[in-house]
């Protein structure tokens, strides 16, 4: 057994002299300059996530700031679908380039390097955590504001690599009314606590269905629980948007950066403050 040399970081954890946490952390390109990171995460499939984050980076990119998204959800990735991008992502020859959509928000996602984007990613987790890791180091962000990375759901592999892998300034979470999804998001804030990340708020969507005829709201999936999640983990309710045909019209067509609601605008006076 080697002398201790009581640098932590190059010792495992199994090591009995060790008095620090081993740190994970990688960072990003020498040529990317990134001001805040923050992740977007379910406890399930379904609730919108991907949509919430394309939002914030819509919204972030309208009140000039520099915006981008890292898709985190290798097996299911619709960012680049919602902004309608087709093109490849593109190479240096040693590193790639971040996607430009129609208003300025970088992406990268594994659909902009697939030959075609209806062919399945059936890769083991270890794999996929390594393509999100290389998403964040080895591509060229250049300069960014705030960069979204948008997390499959669940407390796997992924979300797990990304904790530890990339230095978040902290999570959102989405949700919708439903009461069983409130203690599934138990799990994913549980698990950020004990990665030790911050909780900034959460956002539900799908909260209403406003009748076009005579404007009346309906809760079709169910009466909201969010402000009850909020205040049991001490966090905030960001905002609580409406399940909108328009927008999934968007969407499909691949123009959510047209779609207009005050909805997000609470949530983005208070993410979005000083870079």
């Amino acid at each position: 057994m080697s002398e201790c040399n009581h640098d932590c970081s190059s010792c495992g954890k199994s090591c009995s002299e060790r008095t620090s946490e081993q740190d994970f952390r990688i960072k990003p390109h020498p040529m990317s300059h990134i001001k805040k990171t923050i992740g977007i995460v379910s406890g399930k499939g379904g609730v919108g996530k991907s949509l919430v984050t394309s939002m914030l980076a819509v919204e972030a990119s309208r009140r000039n700031l520099k915006a981008a998204i890292l898709d985190a959800d290798v097996t299911g990735p619709s960012i680049p679908k919602a902004f309608g991008i087709k093109e490849k992502a593109k190479s240096t020859g040693e590193f790639l380039l971040p996607s430009l959509s129609k208003s300025d928000v970088k992406i990268m996602s594994v659909n902009l390097l697939l030959e075609d984007e209806r062919q399945p990613v059936v890769w083991r987790g270890p794999v996929i955590a390594g393509v999100v890791k290389q998403f964040y180091s080895e591509v060229i962000w250049d300069d960014v504001d705030y960069m979204f990375v948008d997390m499959p759901p669940g407390t796997g592999d992924v979300p797990l690599t990304v904790f530890q892998s990339i230095p978040l300034d902290g999570i959102i979470v989405v949700t919708s009314p439903q009461e069983l999804v409130g203690m599934i998001v138990e799990k994913a804030v549980n698990m950020a606590g004990i990665m030790n990340i911050p909780l900034l708020g959460i956002i539900e969507n799908y909260s209403w269905f406003e009748c076009p005829d005579c404007g009346k709201k309906h809760e079709i999936f169910g009466k909201s629980n969010a402000e009850e999640i909020a205040r049991k983990f001490g966090t905030k309710l960001l905002a609580r948007l409406p399940f909108d045909p328009e927008l999934s019209g968007l969407c499909d067509k691949g123009l959510i950066e047209l779609y207009e609601t005050r909805a997000m605008e609470s949530a983005a006076d208070e993410i979005f403050t000083e870079v």
